[in-house]
């Protein structure tokens, strides 16, 4: 590749990774509201989380053009009501938590699965990428989706320290607006992919 083409290439994967992020962002901002005494290993834990999915969706789509088409087109009509009722879910379950006033519990329970939700949730529409890329070959779809990735890390670092700082104002309050957030997050997905 000339490095007129490599630099295109990193500079439209930097956007579209910043494109994609911003549903990750906005719930690392949720996940910083409801834990303000987060250590830097669970925000490199959650971070990590959001950039594997953010890059691994791409290339599920990119292997699926090259693949399994028919079947990834059948599926695309799904996946905003997926990430719909996975946001909702676990939206909903933080409303109810902090209404239970289980504050100190919150950490606990939001890690493992809930996290791993929250991974595919905020990323299952980036399988669409691999539409987008699909004309690229191996490697270069390879660094798009790892770019993506490490932009989604950077975002979602930034949005849980964002989060932590808010949270610690608003104190009681962090669980219940932030399983709100989720859940609009959710909506804002289905909405967006229906109209």
């Amino acid at each position: 590749m000339e490095n007129g083409i490599t630099l295109l290439l990193i500079t439209n994967s930097v956007l579209l990774g910043f494109g994609l992020a911003m549903d990750a962002f906005s719930v690392s901002l949720a996940d910083g509201l409801g834990e303000p005494d987060m250590p830097a290993g669970r925000m490199a834990k959650i971070a990590g989380t959001f950039g594997f999915f953010q890059a691994l969706m791409p290339m599920l789509g990119w292997v699926a053009v090259h693949t399994v088409l028919q079947l990834f087109s059948s599926l695309q009509a799904v996946i905003p009501w997926i990430a719909f009722l996975l946001l909702g879910w676990i939206g909903g379950h933080m409303i109810l938590e902090a209404r239970e006033e289980k504050e100190e519990e919150e950490a606990e329970k939001m890690s493992g699965g809930t996290l791993l939700l929250q991974g595919i949730a905020t990323s299952i529409d980036a399988l669409s990428v691999g539409f987008t890329i699909a004309e690229y070959p191996a490697l270069a779809a390879l660094v798009t989706a790892a770019i993506v990735g490490c932009v989604t890390f950077v975002i979602c670092i930034a949005g849980l320290l964002i989060g932590k700082k808010t949270g610690t104002k608003l104190a009681g309050k962090a669980s219940l607006l932030g399983g709100c957030i989720l859940i609009l997050i959710g909506l804002e997905i289905l909405v967006s992919h229906l109209l």
